[in-house]
């Protein structure tokens, strides 16, 4: 092909300089963990079964021999705790992972994640490692924390108990707050939830420092556990800097009943909204059930985090290609 008609969109996206700071940021977390004597692992990428989360599309690709599908994994979670339960003590991964149907200024369908999980350790004593190793990530020593229950943000902000709010009174919340579409929009509890936080709470989460969001509603537990008490909690947090949202952790769910039944539910939903109902993953299922460790463990998005680091505003300025240049 002649010079003048070759494509001229081959240039990467990010600067050399920015693919530096990526190699130096993987270096300093790796460092981190190093010198905490966490082991860093490897997972595969492919799986004979995908996340069942509702929220969540998983991309597939054509089968090997009798797995006639094969999915991209939206997190290496599952395999991660097969390996806690075969003994591996503190372990992570900095690896790639795919969602589909997610594309924006924050979003890509392929981005890096670091993962890491920790026997014996509460949700409070890991959002203290996640905020130190955040500080070293940044190179910001003294960034300071606070922490603000999801139940307390609602009423401070809303004044909408989200615990016992109806739709009716979220789609209220929505419509006073001038969010689009809300009017027409027809929308269970938890995705109402999710509208108001994402639309009108986020932006203001962690711009003195980092905000850590804990104690969410029970029904958003996903993988965590469900803390009892007059109002139960599912104990999971989310991390924020600058209104974005950096992490998301929990103290991990360990029973396989229970998650067998949050997967069924999971399926469930996914039927009633016409969505594929990928096949569980039997694997993790026996590895809960042969008995893995109380833990916490949390993901944290590393795309996101050299955004942060580097004062870049859209996800494709750390991306050396971003997908329409793949």
């Amino acid at each position: 092909m002649p010079p003048d008609h070759l494509p001229n969109d081959w240039r990467p996206s990010a600067e050399l300089a920015m693919i530096q700071a990526r190699a130096d940021l993987f270096a300093r977390l790796r460092a981190f963990f190093a010198a905490a004597g966490v082991l860093e692992v490897e997972t595969p990428i492919l799986s004979q079964a995908a996340v069942t989360d509702p929220a969540l599309a998983s991309l597939s690709v054509g089968g090997v021999g009798p797995a006639r599908s094969l999915y991209l994994q939206t997190s290496p979670e599952f395999p991660m705790k097969r390996l806690l339960a075969a003994g591996s003590g503190p372990i992570y991964q900095i690896c790639k992972v795919f969602r589909d149907d997610e594309r924006g200024r924050l979003h890509h369908p392929e981005f890096s994640l670091l993962e890491w999980y920790r026997p014996g350790w509460d949700p409070w004593r890991l959002m203290d490692e996640v905020a130190e190793l955040t500080r070293v990530a940044l190179q910001r020593p003294t960034l300071p924390v606070e922490r603000i229950a999801y139940r307390e943000l609602f009423l401070q902000r809303l004044h909408l108990d989200p615990w016992s709010a109806t739709v009716e009174d979220l789609r209220g919340a929505a419509l006073a707050a001038g969010i689009a579409d809300a009017a027409s929009l027809d929308l269970d509890a938890d995705a109402w939830l999710d509208l108001l936080l994402t639309h009108c709470l986020e932006a203001g989460l962690g711009r003195d420092g980092m905000t850590f969001l804990v104690d969410y509603p029970p029904s958003q537990a996903a993988l965590a556990r469900i803390r009892p008490g007059p109002i139960p909690v599912a104990e999971r947090f989310e991390l924020y800097l600058e209104g974005v949202e950096l992490a998301n952790g929990f103290q991990e769910l360990t029973d396989a009943v229970e998650q067998r039944a949050r997967f069924q539910a999971d399926l469930a939903q996914r039927r009633r909204r016409g969505q594929s109902e990928p096949p569980l993953d039997e694997r993790l299922l026996a590895a809960l059930a042969a008995g893995m460790p109380e833990c916490s463990g949390v993901a944290l998005g590393l795309d996101r985090l050299l955004m942060m680091a580097t004062g870049v505003d859209r996800i494709d300025g750390v991306l050396a290609f971003p997908v329409e240049r793949a």
